[in-house]
């Protein structure tokens, strides 16, 4: 029988932890990915890397797996924005009114 892996981390105040690279790379966790627990009656937990959900956007989320490793292999291509094209933006959206909880539909087009 192989030997258990065992690891450990700290909570912090805001009751966060770091996921042990052991456990990342065991359950093949990335950034944003996300993690299930199972709670059994002994008091055991057991964590699981969890299956994406129909609610999840497969091709939004590769385009946000490749910005952050492109931004991690390459921090000398970030620019800052500048005021000029803040100030642009703004005037271009300073009168549009979204409501982020309303439901999505075809019929708005």
């Amino acid at each position: 029988m192989p030997a258990a892996l065992e690891a450990e981390s700290t909570l912090t105040d805001r009751y966060q932890t770091t996921v042990p690279e052991a456990v990342r790379r065991i359950l093949h966790l990335a950034k944003r990915d996300k993690i299930h627990y199972t709670i059994r009656p002994c008091g055991e937990v057991v964590l699981t890397r969890a299956e994406p959900s129909d609610d999840d956007d497969p091709v939004l989320g590769q385009f946000l797996s490749f910005l952050t490793r492109d931004i991690t292999n390459h921090p000398e291509r970030l620019q800052a924005v500048g005021a000029e094209l803040v100030q642009r933006l703004q005037s271009l959206v300073c009168s549009v009114v979204v409501d982020l909880d309303a439901p999505l539909s075809a019929d708005d087009e």
